[in-house]
Parts: C-alpha cells; structure tokens; sequence
C-alpha cells in the first residue's frame, strides 16, 4: 500500500513511543504524544494513531495494567497517599477512557477507512474488557459485559446526522454471535429511546440507520446447543439470561415495539412491513403484540394496506386474532391502482389465501368477483391473464356464485343492479348481477386474454387453476412471448395476393412486359 513519507514517520514514531511504554512505566507520558495523533486531521496519521492505541491499550488489558473497579477521580488519585501502582493503573485507565471517547467521535469521521478502522479497534476493546473486566463481579459467577463501551458504539453507529449504512454493513459480521445480538438488541432499544425524546421531529437519517440496525439482527428458529460468544467465558453459566433464546426473543421484541410505536415515515413503513412476516412476526415472544402496528398501517389505504395484509394474515391464520371488518376492508383494496402497484403479486397471493375458505357466505365472494370483473374492464394484458382464472377459481370453490354465469331462471335486468361505490360488500347487490363483464373481454384484442375469458362459456372444471405462475406476468414477458408466437403459413384470403411487380404469371401484363 503506497503511504506518504510524513505517514510513514508519523508510524515509525508512534511505534517507538509505543514500545518505550510497554518496556517502561516511566515513559508513560509517551502516551499523550499517541494520542494527540489521534487529534490529527490528516487522515492517514489518524489510522496509524488508533492502530497505535489498539496495540497499546490491548496490551494493557491482557496485562492487566488498567484499575478495576470504580473509576475515582485523577486528581483525587493522584494528591492522595496511594502506591504507585495504584496511581500508574488509574492514569493509565484514564487515558484509555480518553482513547475510547475520540474513537467514538471518530465514527463520525468523512473518512470510511478512518470509520471501519474505529468500530473494529472498539469491537477489539470490547472483547478484551469482557476477558479482562475492569469492574469487579457482585458475586460469584456474576455476567460481566462492557455494557457501557458497546452500548457507545451501538450510539455512534445510529448517528442522527450522518449515513452509516456502510458502517452498519461491517457491524452485522458481529451481530453472529450471540452475546453481541443480544447486548445490541438493548442497546439499540435505548438509543431509540433517547434520541425520539431529544428531537422534536427525528432526522430521517436516523430513522434510516436504525432501521439497517435492527434489520440485520436475526434469530435462531430454535434454541441451539452450541453457543457463539465474542466474548469468551471460560464456561457459560445457565443463570446467565444471554445463552437463553428465550430472553433473546423478549429484547428482540422489546426492540422493535420500540421502534415501532414512533411515528415513522411512509418509506421506512414499508420497509418494515416488507420483511415483517418472515423476519420479525417468527421471532417475537407474543407475535400478537403487533397488531397495534400492522392495523394502523391497514387503514392507512394504498400500497401500505396491501403489505400489511401478510401480517395480519399470519396473525389471524396462525394466532387466532379475530379482526373485525377485514373482509370489508380488503374490499375496499381493490380499486384500478391494484394492478399496477409495485406489490401485486404478493397482493392477490394472500387475497387467494383469504378468499379460499369454503365457509364464506355467497353474497361476500360475489362481491369479489364483481368488483374484480368491473376492473378487470381497464385493466392491462398482463393483468387480465392472472385476474380472470382468480375470478373462475372463486366461482368453483363456492358454487353458489355461478348464478353470476348463469342465471336460467333469473328476470332480465335493465340495468346492472351492483353498486361499485357502496364500500360494504353485503350492500352492495353483486349476487343480483351478472358477470357480463367477462363476456365483454372476450372481445379483448388480445387473443390469450380472449381465451381466458371464454372460459365461462362452458362448464368450470372441479380443479383450480394455480395462479402462482401469473403473479409475476409482467407486459415485457407477454410481449416477448407473442414475437415468439409462429403465425399461420397460409391464412384464407378474399383477393388474390399479388407475385411479384407484375403480377401471377398468366397476367397479361406479365405476357408484354419484362422487367430488365
């Protein structure tokens, strides 16, 4: 790596002053020469001051050269009649608190290298205060952890002011091992805290480097016999609440109804909502407890309604939550904007799943299909090929509905008796109507959407038609699918097609003219 010549000196004179305090206790002052580097706005000198620091400090907690215990006062220490020893250790355990204090401000630094290299020197410190702690058990087998130094990099790392989603990227490596998810977890629920009651309205940024945080903390789906600590014990104790995935699953909660109960913007709600069924709902100790949540964002309408029905869908199905009026606000989702929402897919998946049970009353599943049919009027290609076998499916599994296809005896009906605007489903007459829109978009342009309209025309086979495949139907896939399609060779014409300029060969225009 190419380093300027004032770097290099820089290097050569703090490893000098390093190894004259490590050899000697009376070179310690050498020590304020290290750390005025670390002052320096240069940003190479910077990086060779707190690899300076790493090896220094690192050394003194392995040798056990730092005071443990309450830390007094310097200058108490330092007037009163204590030994030498005892000053040298308190000075010395000064400094460090000095070093960890810049380090931290450092995470804030415009240099990247000068950030990473902070976090990781800090993550180092952590380590070696948990295997040499610098304060005293309260009893015997007591759980010590640098709680302090780690919940002030959790601190520096959700930084209100500046992006460090590149910086959270180089911490989840650590976030594999068990005790640092844990104390992050409680970290980051205070820091959360603290900085929603210190802003009158949180910076987005904040909101944003939080959200990375604790979306990058995952759990074990059970408890494991084999434990990964950073900080290593020389045996781990089952009192200790840190090796139980049961405690772990109660700061994740904790962690993110915290997060959750602030008002958040509609970005970083969705976000949320995005990865709440398979990263969040499994992990938490009462799932149910989220309800609050996933129901304020179902009435907010659009597309954040729309994600948090797979919420709401693994509450109700798998935790028995009784949800009043949600089928009339599902109704509700349905309007033209539904086909060309970023999350249609996932949209009509979990409305398939909602719809499928056989114990729904006929005048609901009618208003479905109709409101779906009116629709599916405006609707592009690539929708219909996946709306029209979604409306056939729901008219197989509840036979009661086909009298919207087929009415033997019904009245003729001058006018259409459903009602599009009316919001209840059971108001709004859709078993009283008919599907004619289906037979209207049998006359669609688009020969497959024809085909998948004419279906109706005979009788509705008993197997469904899976859907899944048509989810993800996009115009480009439709497009590129009828180039592919190889047109008929010899097509019934009412003229004669011409051959050549002058025509078929026994043309009398052919008999007296050549073409040369």
């Amino acid at each position: 790596v190419f380093r300027r010549p004032r770097a290099l000196g820089v290097r050569a004179a703090l490893s000098r002053r390093l190894l004259a305090v490590l050899a000697s206790r009376g070179e310690a002052n050498a020590v304020f020469d290290i750390l005025a580097v670390l002052q320096s706005e240069d940003h190479e000198e910077t990086q060779e001051a707190v690899r300076a620091c790493s090896r220094l400090f690192g050394a003194l907690l392995e040798r056990g050269e730092l005071f443990v215990g309450q830390l007094p006062s310097e200058d108490t220490v330092m007037a009163g009649s204590q030994g030498a020893t005892r000053k040298y250790k308190v000075w010395m355990r000064h400094r460090y608190r000095s070093c960890c204090n810049r380090l931290q401000e450092l995470l804030t630094h415009p240099s990247f290298e000068v950030k990473e290299l902070a976090v990781s020197t800090l993550m180092k410190f952590v380590q070696l205060e948990g295997a040499h702690p610098l304060e005293k058990p309260k009893w015997d087998g007591y759980y010590l952890f640098p709680r302090q130094l780690f919940k002030a990099v959790v601190e520096g790392l959700l930084s209100p002011e500046d992006d460090c989603s590149l910086l959270l990227s180089r911490f989840q490596e650590y976030l594999e091992h068990d005790d640092i998810r844990y104390h992050t977890m409680q970290a980051a629920t205070g820091v959360v805290g603290r900085v929603a009651d210190r802003y009158p309205e949180v910076p987005l940024t904040f909101w944003n480097n939080a959200f990375t945080l604790l979306s990058a903390v995952g759990l074990p789906r059970q408890e494991c016999s084999t434990s990964s600590f950073y900080v290593k014990h020389v045996e781990l104790s089952r009192t200790w609440k840190v090796v139980h995935l049961k405690e772990h699953r109660k700061a994740f909660q904790l962690m993110w109804l915290g997060f959750l109960k602030h008002k958040l913007p509609l970005s970083l709600c969705k976000k949320v909502l995005v990865i709440m069924h398979d990263s969040i709902l499994p992990h938490l100790a009462q799932p149910s407890l989220m309800i609050d949540f996933l129901t304020r964002a179902y009435d907010m309408g659009g597309a954040i309604s729309l994600l948090a029905l797979n919420g709401l869908f693994i509450l109700i199905h798998q935790h028995n939550l009784e949800y009043p009026d949600f089928y009339r606000k599902l109704y509700g989702l349905l309007d033209p904007s539904v086909f060309h929402v970023k999350y249609r897919a996932r949209f009509f998946h979990l409305a398939d799943l909602f719809l499928s049970s056989s114990h729904l009353p006929a005048y609901l599943v009618a208003a479905f299909a109709k409101r779906l049919s009116r629709l599916a009027l405006t609707a592009p290609p690539e929708a219909l090929l996946m709306v029209l076998p979604f409306i056939c499916n729901l008219l197989r599994r509840h036979p009661a509905c086909r009298v919207l296809v087929h009415r033997p005896l019904g009245p003729e009906l001058d006018a259409d008796p459903y009602d599009p605007d009316e919001e209840d489903p059971a108001k709004s007459r859709a078993l009283e109507s008919s599907l004619w829109e289906l037979q209207a978009l049998q006359r669609h342009y688009h020969p497959d959407v024809s085909q998948a309209a004419s279906v109706i025309n005979q009788a509705l086979s008993v197997p469904e038609v899976s859907i899944a495949p048509l989810l993800e139907l996009t115009a480009f896939e439709v497009f590129e699918r009828d180039l592919k399609k190889k047109g008929q060779e010899s097509v019934p014409l009412e003229f004669i097609p011409a051959q050549g300029l002058l025509g078929r060969q026994d043309d009398l225009c052919a008999q007296h003219f050549t073409l040369s």
